[in-house]
């Protein structure tokens, strides 16, 4: 399979509810990173990039921003606060809700095709 995604394509296959940027859903990504440890996700070194965490802070915003990812999936059946989305959507990042694991929504992701940064 493809190793580039649409988030459309990306939040169907994880059951994913999108909060913010629905006008970027058509964005591609090629790459996917699990992680709640945001210094380690200041240390990825790649575009076309999504984030999968099950965290719900500004900190997840503000990281992502710095790091250049375009869509954070937010696992857990957490919810994202008001404050998230409305970083989030000043910094053009899609913010999709999943009610799966971060195992399971990094294994559906790539199994499709994504490829994982390490």
């Amino acid at each position: 399979m493809s190793s580039q995604m649409t988030i459309r394509d990306i939040a169907g296959l994880v059951d994913g509810r999108v909060i913010c940027c629905e006008d970027r859903l058509s964005t591609s990504v090629e790459y996917a990173f699990a992680s709640d440890l945001m210094s380690d996700v200041l240390t990825v070194d790649k575009e076309n990039i999504l984030l999968i965490t099950g965290l719900t802070n500004l900190q997840v915003i503000r990281t992502s921003e710095m790091s250049d990812i375009n869509c954070v999936i937010v696992a857990r059946d957490k919810k994202v606060n008001d404050d998230m989305v409305r970083l989030a959507e000043e910094n053009n990042i899609i913010l999709v809700e999943s009610p799966h694991s971060v195992f399971h929504v990094s294994g559906e992701l790539y199994k499709a095709g994504l490829k994982p940064i390490y």
